[in-house]
């Protein structure tokens, strides 16, 4: 091989392990001063024009970068999974049971205020919207479910719901909800 093969090769390795974008002046820190490297960086680009990966000069420093007509190869879609928290999941429960349901509602239902990126992350998860205003003073929004959520849970339509008796033959219902419960039903039983 020719010693200017090499300095090709050597300007093409050091280019290819480089973190960030090059100077001439780096890559000669690297192959020597005496280095023809603007020979080198020319047969490169050459080599590599056409191809799938290119050598590209931006304001003064060379790297390698994806062709760009391949970029969209390159791009991928990564569905991130969050872990709602229990504020979220109780505020999406009101929404779907309740729907359209304000703000102010959600926080009578929970006895606490609903923190305005609770409502955020349910919003861009793409399962509530707002669903218009109410028509009394101070027009508060509304919010209900979108088909996205009905997607994500596997329901058909809001009917398919579970309902007081599924959530506790599931076990889902925390005791201090079913100790109210029976508080409530003993009270009854005493009217």
């Amino acid at each position: 091989m020719t010693p200017a093969g090499s300095l090709v090769r050597a300007v093409e390795a050091i280019l290819f392990a480089a973190e960030t974008p090059l100077t001439v002046q780096d890559i000669r820190q690297h192959v020597g001063t005496a280095a023809d490297v603007e020979a080198a960086l020319a047969d490169l680009t050459g080599h590599y024009a056409g191809r799938g990966i290119e050598l590209v000069e931006r304001g003064g420093r060379w790297h390698f970068q994806t062709a760009a007509d391949l970029a969209h190869l390159l791009r991928r879609d990564r569905e991130e999974t969050r872990k709602l928290s229990r504020a979220g999941i109780e505020t999406l429960a009101i929404i779907a049971y309740h729907e359209p349901v304000s703000r102010a509602e959600i926080e009578a239902i929970r006895g606490v205020q609903v923190a305005k990126g609770t409502l955020d992350v349910l919003l861009e998860a793409g399962w509530i919207r707002p669903a218009g205003r109410r028509e009394v003073p101070g027009r508060p929004l509304t919010y209900a479910t979108t088909a996205g959520f009905l997607g994500h849970f596997g329901l058909a339509s809001r009917r398919d719901l579970p309902g007081l008796e599924d959530l506790r033959a599931a076990g889902l219902l925390d005791p201090v909800d079913l100790a109210f419960e029976n508080a409530v039903e003993k009270d009854d039983d005493s009217d």
